[in-house]
């Protein structure tokens, strides 16, 4: 146990570099909480170039560092940018901005909430199916940051026992990400992405359960037949395909677990499986 006669006294250099440190990192915070709220002063003893204090230039520097971010979340959204118009869209990202500042240096994590604060951003409330556009936005990043991983050839599950099957545990590649949504929103997104015209989308069609993954250089986005994306997300969650099934045909009593298996080699999301408890297979 330490007691106090344990810690060790600090000099008088010490103390001095100590209080050195607190005074800096209070001055860091004072500029990180002035710089995204436009009616907060320029925090005390920041100078210009000639040695004086300058709200305009503070002022400058802030609009710039709200506009980089704002810049950071419009490239990460490029459907909702277009499906809102760029008036709206710059409004909605100030506030995000300042309602939810960086918290971290590394720019890509960026805007990860931002599908989350559109559901909450009440003059959006008009377009009930715009967050979820964001999250199958916001999946299509986080897969094309995903690591590798080499699919199964078609031929892998062939080598499976029928009486093995229901044990059976499947791998799914690391970018697998599933969307689902009331709305149509692989139609939206299709719609969209390209810049092309919407045309007469029916926004009254049943929704869509999107599979969002990068097998290979390119992210696909394919909407999935009704019960799969339970399934896949059991599967995720480490569930045999026994388990699995069942989380499917809870969604759809009509579940089709082989055309369900014959979409997913389709789209190269299978990396490997495991026979319980005896050994696993992966991709080689």
């Amino acid at each position: 146990m330490i007691g106090t006669t344990d810690i060790p006294a600090l000099s008088p250099e010490g103390l001095e570099q100590s209080s050195v440190l607190v005074g800096f990192a209070a001055r860091q915070a004072a500029f990180a909480h002035a710089i995204l709220d436009p009616h907060k002063p320029a925090p005390p003893g920041l100078v210009g170039p000639d040695g004086r204090q300058s709200e305009k230039r503070f002022a400058v520097y802030r609009n710039n560092v709200v506009v980089g971010l704002i810049e950071t979340v419009k490239a990460a959204y490029p459907v909702v940018y277009r499906l809102v118009g760029e008036k709206f869209f710059t409004a909605m990202a100030r506030f995000y901005v300042m309602a939810e500042p960086p918290i971290s240096p590394i720019m890509l994590d960026y805007g990860a909430s931002f599908p989350a604060f559109i559901g909450r951003f009440e003059p959006a409330a008009v377009l009930a199916y715009l967050s979820d556009a964001a999250r199958l936005e916001r999946a299509w990043v986080e897969a094309y940051h995903a690591a590798e991983a080499s699919p199964l050839p078609p031929s892998a599950l062939a080598h499976v026992s029928p009486r093995d099957v229901p044990a059976l545990r499947l791998n799914l590649h690391p970018s697998v990400r599933i969307v689902r949504s009331a709305f149509p929103i692989v139609a939206i997104w299709q719609a969209n992405i390209g810049g092309e015209d919407t045309g007469n989308l029916d926004l009254g069609e049943d929704g869509d359960d999107a599979l969002v993954a990068r097998p290979e250089a390119d992210v696909e986005v394919r909407r999935l037949p009704t019960g799969a994306a339970a399934f896949m997300e059991a599967l995720q969650a480490g569930l045999p395909i026994v388990g699995a099934v069942k989380e499917g045909l809870l969604v759809n009593p009509g579940f089709d677990l082989a055309s369900t298996l014959r979409g997913m080699i389709e789209a190269n999301v299978i990396v490997g499986y495991e026979l319980q408890p005896a050994r696993s297979v992966e991709a080689a």
